[in-house]
């Protein structure tokens, strides 16, 4: 896939439009994560890191519109089928597609995957999140 940081990039400033918070959220993941990778000798798939830092908050919209709230457990439930719109909306790699889900499915829970970008995204986003707070 070319340029797949723009691409998403753009789907997600799209998708959220005014809610800047969250759109820089999720910056400040994929840098931290893209730091993270750099440290590390572990082997990552960019294209996944890419789409699960940039789209891993994605179910907020949804569950606020539905719910009135979100929480971890309702960025996993709404997130993943939203993701999966997006990204097939930019011909992302549907075997790629299929582990972006399962990611941003287990973001908030004990790891079920042992997907190494899962375990780098949740590093990153405990970092942003502590210096955010």
């Amino acid at each position: 896939m070319e340029y797949p940081k723009a691409k998403i990039t753009r789907l997600l400033i799209g998708y959220f439009e005014d809610d800047n918070r969250r759109i820089e959220h999720a910056f400040a993941v994929l840098k931290e994560a893209e730091l993270l990778q750099i440290k590390s000798d572990t082997a990552y798939d960019d294209e996944i890191v890419i789409a699960a830092a940039l789209l891993h908050d994605i179910g907020i919209k949804i569950s606020e519109e539905k719910l009135g709230y979100n929480n971890g457990k309702t960025q996993e439930e709404f997130g993943p089928p939203a993701a999966e719109e997006l990204l097939k909306s930019i011909d992302f790699p549907l075997a790629k597609i299929a582990i972006v889900k399962n990611i941003i499915s287990n973001h908030h829970s004990p790891s079920k995957y042992d997907y190494p970008e899962l375990e780098l995204l949740k590093k990153a986003d405990r970092i942003v999140n502590k210096n955010e707070s």
